[in-house]
């Protein structure tokens, strides 16, 4: 039986809250290797709350937009490379930074950082996944659901189980910039609304959520489709 592939955008914050979480990505480990006979997994790190640290010092320097997403590509590979580290031979040797690029390997788990200025990792999942024909991804972030505003703001905010691209955007706006904090990258939205392709957002801290989805249950989160 041929594997599905799967594309995984996994948050950074989730992979160095403010240090590595070591026991978050041990378990992160034993969850997708319960999983490889039936999919294969392309797993995009992105820079998460170290990267908009550095972004924030950047600015307070002066520095213009594309230094400030170079800096924020720099914390993605190497959150990467950790990831890739942790499945140790389970992975393809390489840290993927092109999502453009044919990948050819015989491995199961193919770990990708950032790519260029302007390309977050989110927008690179979305690119992955046309390349491949994947109408699915699975967003691990450290938040329960989709709200219409802040949750932690916000006592009042709404959650979504299920939503529309169309209104999802309306929450997420259409621009774009470096350490924009937001579910899911506007224009990887927009570019996911065209290709017809649905995300999960789970939070990655449960992963028995991410499990449930993996086996075709009802999971704790958000479809955005």
């Amino acid at each position: 039986m041929s594997k599905e592939n799967i594309v995984i955008s996994l948050g950074g914050s989730l992979v160095a809250p403010n240090e590595i979480d070591i026991a978050l990505l041990k378990a992160f480990r034993q969850t997708i290797k319960k999983y490889l006979n039936q999919y294969r997994f392309f797993i995009f790190v992105g820079g998460g709350k170290i990267s908009r640290t550095y972004q924030k010092a950047m600015l307070e320097f002066g520095a213009d937009a594309k230094e400030r997403d170079i800096i924020g590509i720099d914390v993605s590979r190497l959150n990467a490379r950790v990831v890739k580290e942790l499945f140790g031979e389970l992975a393809f040797s390489e840290v993927v930074t092109n999502p453009t690029k044919r990948i050819i390997t015989r491995k199961d788990i193919v770990v990708a950082g950032g790519w260029k200025p302007g390309w977050s990792t989110d927008y690179c999942a979305v690119t992955l996944a046309k390349n491949l024909g994947v109408k699915k991804i699975v967003n691990l972030t450290n938040v329960d659901y989709v709200y219409d505003k802040n949750p932690i703001k916000f006592k009042n905010a709404k959650a979504y189980k299920e939503i529309g691209w169309k209104d999802f955007r309306k929450i997420v706006g259409n621009k774009w910039t470096p350490g924009l904090s937001v579910p899911f990258d506007p224009r990887a939205s927009r570019d996911a609304e065209v290709l017809q392709i649905t995300v999960a957002m789970i939070n990655g801290k449960k992963l028995e959520r991410l499990e449930h989805f993996l086996q075709n249950k009802d999971f704790i989160g958000t479809i955005i489709s």
